[in-house]
């Protein structure tokens, strides 16, 4: 599990490109090197994948063709930077809001408002289906990033970010059309699908 606070951004230093397979090199900061081993989980964009090697200060990850598939990370070139978060321990702070790391879609950046100290991004989801986990001041998971909902339209969502988030993450460097991994709040999720399943039998009888 995650807690949606990211602890660092990193460079990718290398890739390797395979059949629907990829591996990625990043160079970690020393303080999300300790004790970190193989097998380990880290979030990239806040979607979690398993350490594969450990050379120096270089990192390397796999990522199978669903990943690819799935999130933006199979969009990123060598130099491009990457949110990252290990796992949380039993006694790590929850500043943010318990995240899986799996990540459901990614989103497009569909409209950036930039005000003092402040700043709105609206995101595009390409399944509209999905907005009903989506709801006003709730969680959502963006490119690892735990944030609350702002406005919610159509198959669109904002949210705000102060200028923390913005020097911490790599949502400060995005620009319009670029795409984020999306993470849907679990909780919300299974209260919205239980909701659904209770009206429908209720129909059906």
């Amino acid at each position: 599990m995650f807690t949606g606070i990211v602890q660092a951004t990193a460079p990718i230093t290398a890739i390797e490109e395979k059949n629907h397979f990829r591996i990625h090199y990043v160079r970690l900061p020393a303080a999300l090197l300790l004790n970190l081993t193989i097998g380990a989980s880290v979030t990239h964009n806040g979607c979690c994948l398993t350490v594969t090697g450990i050379s120096g200060d270089v990192v390397s990850f796999d990522l199978m063709k669903e990943t690819l598939r799935l999130t933006n990370l199979g969009e990123l070139t060598v130099g491009d930077e990457v949110n990252l978060e290990r796992a949380a321990s039993l006694h790590a702070e929850i500043g943010g809001h318990l995240m899986s790391g799996h990540i459901i879609c990614t989103a497009e950046l569909t409209k950036i408002i930039t005000s003092e100290n402040n700043r709105q991004m609206w995101f595009s989801l390409p399944n509209s289906a999905l907005m009903k986990y989506i709801l006003h001041k709730g969680h959502i998971g963006v490119d690892g990033i735990s944030l609350t909902v702002g406005e919610v339209a159509g198959n669109r969502f904002c949210v705000h970010l102060i200028p923390e988030t913005l020097l911490r993450t790599t949502l400060g460097k995005k620009r319009l059309s670029d795409s984020a991994n999306i993470e849907i709040d679990p909780q919300t999720q299974a209260i919205v699908d239980t909701v659904e399943r209770t009206l429908a039998t209720r129909e059906r009888s």
